[in-house]
């Protein structure tokens, strides 16, 4: 006799139904991650350390929260996304960061870079321009208890004057090149990084400040969405209807 289960898609023939699959483990899929970083020649341990201790997953859409540990960008909304794990880990490798260190991130995103520098003991001065993401990623890095970041809303190629000199800098959109305001915001033997170029080719470039003189070195290339401002691609319409100031806004 055959019977029905109502709670459930199968019918009961007496026979083993097969089980639910069980959700992944973040906590695997975080070290899956780091080995695959590690063969790509991160080595800075600290960073790794912070990049399997941060859940990537909170940090992306719900759809595609299976695909967070890859090693792949994948989209945020309003025409964003998150930088692909390996290139989190090149940027924040190559700050050369230490704990207490003060980090001007100049967009916000999905929250995920600020979280890592967060991880790794800095605190974080981070400033978005796309309103909608200012406000959800705010909310969602209070939540989950990072306390050492402060998020502001505004064009973010002027920086933030009065929090100003920076120990380190993280550009995380791609301009023409590095907005002068935030070399001028770098405190004296800082680090900067950003990528440089056109839209269709880009390198990650490091800027050491040494004394007064600043020496860049280009280093991968990549693909970052642009980085909008006076300072960067000034003539996006996004880019004239921020406020002339950055600030602490609520939404």
């Amino acid at each position: 006799m055959t019977t029905y289960c109502f709670n459930c898609q199968y019918e009961d023939t007496g026979r083993d139904l097969p089980l639910p699959e069980r959700p992944p483990d973040p906590k695997r899929l975080r070290a899956r991650m780091v080995r695959l970083l590690q063969a790509r020649g991160i080595r800075d341990e600290r960073v790794l350390s912070a990049m399997n201790n941060v859940p990537r997953h909170l940090f992306v859409q719900k759809a595609l929260a299976v695909q967070a540990y890859e090693d792949t960008p994948l989209p945020i909304g309003f025409g964003q996304s998150i930088s692909q794990p390996y290139i989190v880990a090149l940027m924040s490798s190559l700050l050369k960061l230490k704990p207490g260190l003060r980090v001007l991130e100049i967009g916000t995103g999905s929250g995920y870079q600020a979280a890592v520098l967060a991880q790794l003991g800095c605190t974080v001065f981070t400033v978005e321009c796309v309103p909608e993401l200012y406000r959800e990623t705010g909310n969602l890095l209070h939540s989950l208890g990072f306390r050492s970041i402060y998020a502001f809303f505004g064009d973010g190629t002027l920086g933030l004057p009065d929090a100003a000199p920076f120990d380190r800098i993280i550009i995380t959109a791609c301009g023409p090149k590095i907005p002068a305001p935030l070399v001028e915001q770098l405190d004296k033997n800082g680090i900067l990084i950003a990528p440089v170029g056109s839209r269709e080719h880009q390198r990650l470039t490091c800027l050491h400040k040494s004394g007064d003189h600043p020496v860049a070195r280009e280093h991968d290339a990549v693909i970052f969405v642009d980085l909008v401002g006076i300072h960067g691609r000034g003539t996006d319409q996004r880019a004239k209807s921020l406020p002339s100031e950055v600030g602490r806004v609520f939404l």
